[in-house]
Parts: structure tokens; sequence; C-alpha cells
């Protein structure tokens, strides 16, 4: 049998395989014996037809279809195992000739990752601040939140909470419909879509609207993008918000009560620092992995994007309620092709980031250990509260234990790489210590 290979783009490679003519002979012969087994031909028992008899009846080529369907996967895993070809799928077989057989094999291998220099990659850190006017906004919510609500006898305002049912419809089919519907009316807040607001200000209790109006273009809800809506709303009650004035007083009255304004100012700016620097550690990690990513040369099959297209499909459908897909994509107002384009361009990141980062964590010799695990199911279970008991099950399970050690180890993968980004010392990488290692063995002979 004559093999040989050509490496292709994207971590493919082609297999052009000969078989030899008696190899060939023999598994026609071989198809005929099956099929004269299971094929009734007038004048003859089963199984005692004539090959040229069958063949003349099914005819030839079906005889030799019968022979390739077995001969063309044994000659193919001869010629991987014979290649050392890594094959992560199946291949795709296009056969140039029958007599002698020869045909191509292309399959998809695993990838290939050159990381790069990805220990010189350097990301500053933005500074976290919080100005007075976040701690003023902070302050207005919790008004808001802490306000007095009261029933009124007059014209819609903003600012007020109104009760009403509503109904939206489109070329004349309803889109939305509710009874009792609460709406909090804030300034620069939308409801639905812009101008639905300030359409209901004015509106008295028990007097039905009935207004349109034309939605943007780039409106989230494709259903109603670049539509024009006809609105009906029934207000059913109004109610107003009595604010209190920002005071000692009212900072007693808020949480566990603090001693002044001052106090909950300060309470408050702590808050929005946390919060911020939690937020600003994210970005800054994303960014050193979007930059290593960046050095790298990432080479995958597009198997693999296809089979993480799917993955995220049902993910993005579970995440609705999951059945079938089709009235989900109607209420995005989205083809299923439109969303499958938007979520490869997700699977393409996320397997260059995997891939990535798995060959960072090898070249680094970064592990996961068992104590690690255990470690990790402990503090999940301790944090859940009364779920304690189902957490420790779910993860003390061998799926359980094995999510938790990828995501264990991309964790510290991503560590590595932030200390190194910030100009942390970091251990040298296992080869450059054997390296080392090595120089100083030298030096002392």
């Amino acid at each position: 049998m004559k093999v040989s290979t050509e490496h292709i783009p994207e971590s493919q490679v082609v297999l052009q395989i000969e078989v030899e003519p008696e190899r060939l002979e023999r598994s026609l012969e071989q198809a005929y014996r099956r099929l004269a087994l299971k094929t009734e031909v007038p004048g003859f028992r089963k199984g005692k037809t004539p090959r040229h008899m069958l063949e003349r009846y099914i005819g030839r080529d079906a005889v030799m279809q019968e022979a390739l369907r077995v001969l063309i996967p044994e000659a193919y895993n001869e010629a991987v195992e014979e290649e050392d070809i890594d094959a992560i799928d199946y291949p795709s077989v296009e056969v140039v000739q029958q007599e002698p057989l020869i045909f191509k094999a292309t399959v998809a291998v695993r990838p290939s990752v050159d990381l790069g220099n990805y220990r010189e990659v350097r990301v500053e850190r933005e500074p976290v601040t919080v100005s007075e006017e976040q701690v003023d906004e902070k302050l207005e919510e919790l008004r808001h939140r802490y306000a007095i609500l009261e029933p009124v006898d007059r014209p819609l305002q903003m600012g007020d909470l109104v009760r009403a049912d509503i109904r939206v419809s489109v070329d004349g089919r309803t889109v939305a419909s509710e009874d009792d519907a609460e709406i909090r009316l804030r300034p620069g807040v939308p409801v639905l879509a812009p101008g639905f607001v300030e359409h209901l200000m004015g509106a008295e209790k028990g007097v039905q609207q009935q207004f349109s109006i034309d939605v943007p273009q780039d409106h989230p809800q494709r259903l109603l993008a670049g539509k024009t809506c006809m609105c009906t709303v029934l207000v059913r009650e109004i109610k107003e918000e009595k604010l209190s004035e920002l005071n000692d007083a009212f900072a007693a009255d808020v949480g566990e009560g603090f001693s002044s304004l001052e106090a909950l100012r300060q309470r408050l700016e702590s808050d929005l620092r946390e919060l911020a620097e939690q937020h600003a550690e994210a970005h800054y990690r994303d960014r050193v992995v979007d930059e290593v990513v960046a050095g790298a040369s990432v080479e995958f099959p597009p198997v693999l994007a296809e089979r993480e297209t799917e993955h995220l499909l049902r993910e993005w459908a579970n995440s609705r309620g999951g059945g079938d897909i089709e009235p989900h994509l109607r209420h995005v107002g989205k083809s299923e092709e439109e969303l499958r384009q938007e979520l490869r361009l997700q699977a393409v990141e996320r397997i260059q980031r995997s891939l990535v980062l798995n060959d960072v964590a090898k070249a680094e010799g970064i592990s996961v250990s068992q104590e690690d695990i255990d470690v990790e199911i402990d503090r999940l279970a301790i944090s859940s509260g009364p779920r304690e008991d189902e957490v420790r099950k779910i993860f003390g399970s061998a799926g359980g234990r094995d999510a938790l050690e990828r995501s264990l180890l991309t964790r510290k993968t991503v560590d590595r790489l932030v200390a190194s980004a910030s100009g942390e010392d970091v251990p040298p990488p296992p080869a450059a210590e054997e390296e080392i290692g090595k120089r100083e063995v030298v030096s002392k002979e």
C-alpha cells in the first residue's frame, strides 16, 4: 500500500492512499460472498450464485461499492497508524479512481499552538477611582428605595409609580400584553421603547390612552426594531414618591443604621471602590489573556469551531427555556444562520483562549492536586449556606471534580500570566530550570 501525506491549513492532513490490485481483488471476492448470501437471483439458491452471474444481476458497481465499504476504512486506519497521524475526527473521503484503488482522506488533527514570547507580555493596570458624583448617585438611589409611595388623584408625572394594563401591537399583531403592570417612571430610563414614557405623561386614572411610537432600527428587540408600535394603556393607579431629606436622620434609617450622613457616604464610597476594584481586576485579567492570545499562533481544525458553535447554540436555547429553537429566534428577530454566525465568532475566541491557556499551563508546569480540589469544594460548600450538602454532592462526583479541576487549572494559569504581566517575580518554567541545572553541573565540572 502506498501512502503520501500533505499537511494543509487549519490543522488538517490529506492522505493519498493507493491499494494494491491484489488486495482490491480479495476485497471484491469477499464482497461477492457477502452479497451472494443475501441476494435472491432467479434460478440460484442464496449463496450459490456464481460471481459473474451476480455481477450481471446487480451490476459490478454494486459489488465494488460493497468492497470499498469495508476496504477503505481498513486501508485508512492502517495508513493513519503507519504515518503516525493524530486524528481527532472522522475523515472526509474522496475516491480518485477505483481500479487500481486510489482515494484521498482529509482528516482533522490536533491543534498546534506557538505561544511566542508570552512571558514578555506587560500590561499596565488602570487606576481605580470613585468620584463624588458616583456616591451622590448611590445616595439618590437610596432616597428612591426608601421613599414612601402614596396614591394620588392627579395626572401622571415623571417619577411616579404607575399600575396599568398595557397592550402593544405591530402590524395588527399583539407583541406585548400585561395587566396590572407596575412601572416606575424615571428620567432617562426607557420603558419598552424610546418615546413610550413620554407619551404617558399627563395620563389620568381610568382613562385609556392610545398612541403610536416609531422604534429605532437599532432597538435590541428585533421584533420591534424599525417598526411602528400601536400602544394602548389604561392607568389603574398612580403613586407619588415622597423622598426623605438627605440628613443624619435619613442615614439612621438606612440598612443597619448609620451614625451620620457622612458615615453613610463613607460606606457607599468603600462599597463602590471594592466593586470597582473587582471589575478592574477582572478586566485586567481579560486584557492579559487577550494580549497573550494575540501574541500566539494558533491553528485548529474547523470541526472544533463547529462543535463549539453547536454547544453554544444549545446553551443559548437552554437559557431561554429549551425546547424548539424557532420561538426563541422569532422573539429576538434573528434567523438561525444569523445566530450561528454570531456564536461562531464566540466559539473561535473560546477555542483560541482555551488552547493557549492549556499550552501555557504545560509550559509552566502548572497542575491541580486532589487537595486543591478538596479545598475548593469546601469553599464552595461553606459559601452556599443551606445548600452545602447539595453542593458537596454535586462537586464530589467524578464529573464535578473534573469540572473543578479544569476551572482551577485555568485560574492558576491566568494567575501566573497576570503575575508575569504585572512585572512580578515568577518562577522560571520547568524547561528553563532544567537548562539552568545543566549549566550549573557543567560549570562545577
